[in-house]
């Protein structure tokens, strides 16, 4: 557990460097990320099919800060079939999600729906079968939409914002024009476009390819259904008791409520911080 606590440390300071790093830059062109099928699991589902207390081992970086291909994988089930090998990426989230291509979910025979990752709410069923036993998820598949991960400074190099839907063409010897493809801006985020092994077989896209915008829908205009928040503000709860041992911007995303109370000995990263203040919560040290 406290080498879990130093690695979350060691990724809060690392991204805390690249905050106001831009993107590399490559005249207007935007490098492309192939995404196989891959899973992201809450702890609770990494314990159920790996063992209790168990914690994901990194295999390798991924582009985007902090995040990494786990050494486990698992095997997704569907009534019409099975895919072994599946890899986990890291670190472990709030919700566990399935993210496949159409070709995937025939082989499984299912019928996922297209959704931003993140957006898992009454989304496919889909069982999930590790070494130490199984899972069936209510919801949690689906196929994830076109995205570009970016920095503020992206966001204002391109003009465009967070949560718009544009339009990108792919040079190459089969030449390709994706729309709705959406716009996600964070400061944790490196510049990347995020396609499938569909998206990308349909163009002759490999990893290395680039991207260029070549039409932003105002945001305004979009004939996108905007998310709807999982929670009103009406019914947000107003304090949030949090025990863990160390707090990081991760879980102050996920917590809700407008003040966070922490036991003394909480450890806070920087970027927690920075997080809490961009967010206009509160923070409250509980005397114990």
């Amino acid at each position: 557990m406290q080498e879990n606590l130093v690695q979350k440390i060691v990724e809060e300071v690392l991204q805390q460097v690249l905050k106001n790093q831009p993107s590399p830059q490559h005249d207007g062109k935007i490098p492309i990320g192939v995404s196989a099928r891959h899973v992201h699991l809450a702890q609770a589902e990494v314990e159920t099919l790996f063992g209790e207390n168990y914690q994901l081992t990194p295999k390798f970086e991924l582009s985007q800060p902090g995040q990494f291909a786990a050494e486990e994988t698992v095997v997704i089930a569907g009534p019409k079939g099975s895919i072994e090998r599946v890899r986990i990426l890291g670190p472990a989230r709030s919700l566990s999600q399935v993210e496949i291509s159409w070709t995937d979910a025939m082989k499984l025979g299912v019928k996922p729906p297209l959704r931003v990752s993140g957006d898992i709410k009454g989304s496919s069923p889909v069982t999930l079968i590790g070494p130490k036993g199984g899972v069936v998820l209510n919801e949690g598949l689906i196929i994830a939409q076109a995205h570009i991960h970016m920095s503020p400074s992206d966001s204002a190099r391109f003009q465009v914002v967070d949560g718009q839907s544009v339009q990108i063409k792919v040079e190459g010897i089969r030449p390709i024009i994706l729309s709705n493809v959406i716009i996600r801006v964070s400061e944790r985020y490196r510049l990347e476009m995020h396609i499938d092994t569909d998206e990308a077989n349909a163009g002759l896209i490999q990893q290395g390819a680039f991207a260029e915008i070549v039409n932003a829908q105002a945001k305004e205009q979009m004939n996108v259904k905007e998310l709807p928040p999982v929670v009103s503000q009406a019914e947000k709860p107003v304090s949030y008791q949090f025990d863990k041992k160390l707090l990081s911007q991760v879980e102050v995303l996920e917590i809700e409520a407008q003040e966070i109370v922490v036991p003394k000995k909480t450890i806070v990263t920087a970027l927690a911080y920075d997080k809490i203040r961009e967010l206009n919560k509160t923070l409250t040290i509980r005397s114990e």
